[in-house]
Order: structure tokens, then sequence, then C-alpha cells
């Protein structure tokens, strides 16, 4: 984080690209695709078949777990949302309906409608790409909805992760929190912007020491456990390069460590209830996909001012982690808008393209020092060619990727 905080709407990463828009008729050019059963137990996610032609394809999902469940249909990196049907009570049925473009695919259920889900397995479409048809409105409607997917997803990930972080915190086990940290945080990362749009809520997740006490608040959350399970040197400065480390901080408490981490966890409770609220609901639909298109650019502006120079993660030194989290997030709203953008004749098409490789080039650039699976460098082992080659990147990616939101809605 950074100060000022930046006012925000809901915007967020968003989950697909226009590979898939569930819902959306294809032209009547294009067959009638198959229909797959789809089985949820609580320990797998039973699909009839694995392959399927281009076209229209239905999903009819059985709830055979004791949980509501939900079922899913992935981009081939097993991230991106590109159709999903969720609330399906034990013993009821649902149905999802999708356009399928050629591509890998993965299928998913998620009984308790929280965690990493179940049963996933290859799905793989093959044929020619079809064309998509139906009115504008629809289609853009498409587009929130499968954003508003994402985000309740990554929400239900970062549940069960804020717990496992907790636990290992509140009972001392710190090695295990410290591994637990920067992975867990990836997940509140790329929806962040969410957060930000509920007045206090960020602040008391993810405010910096130096920010609550700009703010005059009570420091809590991500980066009041981080300190404690990297408890800096005697003589540390604060990320203001100016406060002394210890100034009005001492290692928490156990029962400090308790009173933290129980706080965290309501917190992120209170965003989970919120994304699965009607006012969520309500606000993605006014702000529509210019709102979707401004969360791409406002997770790569997160990157620019806090992470790149290091100050987010002050401790830890895991801003990488952030750092890639915010660009994965800021590429899926890109993706979820730019078919509207191609739309807009050649420029748009070359804006499309100028996006795309920016993205590909720091994605690039991350990848030479580790990645979200396998972990990162610490920030501190970056070299000062490092952060300028990051810091020329995102300025590149950030002109273009600016021009996107004034594009779409033309």
């Amino acid at each position: 984080m950074t100060t000022p905080r930046r006012i925000l709407g809901v915007l967020a990463a968003a989950g697909a690209t226009a590979l898939l828009l569930s819902g959306c008729v294809a032209k009547s050019d294009v067959a009638a695709g198959a229909a797959f059963d789809v089985t949820s137990t609580a320990s797998g996610c039973d699909v009839s078949a694995t392959t399927a032609q281009s076209g229209t394809l239905t999903f009819d999902v059985s709830n055979d777990s004791g949980q509501t469940s939900e079922f899913y249909l992935l981009a081939e990196d097993g991230l991106r949302i590109v159709g999903e049907v969720e609330n399906i009570a034990p013993s009821a049925s649902r149905t999802l309906t999708v356009v399928a473009q050629p591509g890998s695919y993965f299928t998913l259920c998620k009984p308790g409608m929280v965690g990493e889900g179940v049963g996933k397995a290859e799905f793989t479409v093959t044929g020619d790409r079809v064309a998509v048809d139906g009115e504008d409105a629809d289609l853009k409607q498409q587009a929130v909805d499968l954003y508003a997917a994402f985000v309740k997803d990554q929400v239900g990930l970062l549940m069960p992760a804020v717990e496992d972080l907790v636990s290992a915190y509140e009972s001392g086990d710190d090695g295990t929190a410290r591994a637990l940290f920067p992975q867990t945080r990836a997940f509140y990362e790329r929806i962040e912007p969410v957060a930000e749009a509920l007045g206090t809520l960020d602040p008391r997740i993810d405010y910096r020491e130096v920010d609550a006490v700009a703010e005059e608040l009570d420091w809590t959350g991500f980066h009041r456990v981080e300190k404690d399970l990297w408890v800096p040197a005697q003589d540390a400065l604060n990320a203001d390069g100016e406060t002394p480390a210890w100034q009005d901080w001492a290692p928490s408490t156990a029962q400090e460590r308790a009173g933290y981490g129980d706080q965290l966890l309501a917190d992120v409770q209170e965003l989970y209830d919120y994304v699965h609220s009607d006012d969520f609901t309500a606000a993605l639909e006014d702000q529509g996909i210019g709102g979707i298109s401004n969360g791409a650019i406002a997770l790569l502006d997160e990157v620019a001012t806090g992470k790149i120079s290091g100050e987010e993660d002050w401790w830890s030194g895991t801003d990488l982690y952030d750092f890639a989290a915010n660009v994965e997030g800021s590429k899926m709203a890109f993706s979820l808008v730019q078919d509207f953008a191609t739309s807009q004749g050649d420029e748009g098409e070359a804006l499309v393209s100028e996006i795309e490789a920016g993205y590909s080039a720091l994605e690039e650039a991350l990848a030479t020092h580790g990645s979200l699976a396998d972990g990162f460098v610490g920030y501190g082992e970056l070299t000062d060619a490092d952060k300028r080659q990051f810091t020329d990147l995102i300025n590149a990616l950030a002109e273009p990727l600016s021009q996107l939101t004034g594009t779409v809605l033309d």
C-alpha cells in the first residue's frame, strides 16, 4: 500500500479471456454442441467426457455432496474462470451453458464453495473457432458476471489460506507462517480494489505501519503479522526510511497475536460476505465493463506505486509475490474486455496487441526471478538494473493500458 490511498470503485482481477462467454448464443450456423453430465461429490468432480467440439456446450451438474457446491470451467492456466455455476444445493442440479472455443481447460467442483476445490481434471475443446453473436449489452453483462465469479473464487481461496496462516501465527509456528504469508497474500492482491471500495476494510487488512500511523488508525492485518514474523534489527528503519522500526512497537505477545489473528479472520469474513451480497452485484452492474477495464489499470498501478519500490512487504522482502499477483489480476481484467477493444477497428486491434506484448514482456522478466508456484527471490536480491528493467516495463505497459477504458466504451 502507499499513502495517500486511492479511492477506487469495485474493480478487480477478472476471470476469463475471450475464449468463453457463459450464456452467450452462438451464430445460427454453429450446430448445438454436446451435453455433459457432472456429478459433484465430497471428494470428486466426475464429468461424463473430457473432450468436445467447439460450439455451445451444456454441463448438467448434480450435487451429490452434503454441502452446497459449485462447478467451474477454468482456462488453461487453471486460474481464470471461463464459466461457473454456483449455489448448487445438496441433491439439486444446475446447468452451465457456454460457447467454447478450441483450447485446453480444466473442470473443477467446489463443495462448500471455499478452498481449492476437488476433482480438477483436464478438458479439451477441438475444432474451429466459432463466432459468437448476441446483443452487445448481453455480452457486456457476461463479462461482468465472469468478473464477479473470479472475485468470489479468489476470496473463497483466501479464507482457508488465512485460517492456516493465522493458526500458525497464533501458535508461534513462525517458520510455517513465514512460508504461508506470501502465498496467502496472492489471493488478496489479485482482487485488492474490492476491499479498497469498502472504506476501512482494506486499511484493517493491508495497511503498512507507516500508513496506519499517518492516518491515526489502529494497525492490524497482514503487515502487523509480517513484522512479528520478520522481527527487524534494533537499528532498522520503517518503510518511510525515517522512523526507527522499534518506535512505539514491540513483538506481539501470545495474547496480542491471538487478537490480531482473530481480527484478520473477521475482516476476511467480512470481505467474503460482501462479495456474495446483492450490494456487490449491484456495484458491478453499475460500473459495467468500464469498471473492469479500470481494474486492469488500478492493479498495475499497485505494482508501480508500492511493489516495485520494495515498500509493501518491508520486513519479509516478499514483494515479488504481490507484484506477480497484481500483474495476474490486471491481465485477467484486461483479457475479459479485450474483445470489446478489438471490435473498435484497426486502432483497437493495435492497442490490444501492444498491451498483450507489454504483459508478455513483464511476465518474462518476472519469471527470471521465480514464480508464485515455486517462490520468488527476496526483494533485496534484485539489482538496481533489475529494478530499472521492471520500472521501464511497467511504464511501457501503463501507457497503452491507460487508453483501454476509453477504447472499450467507445
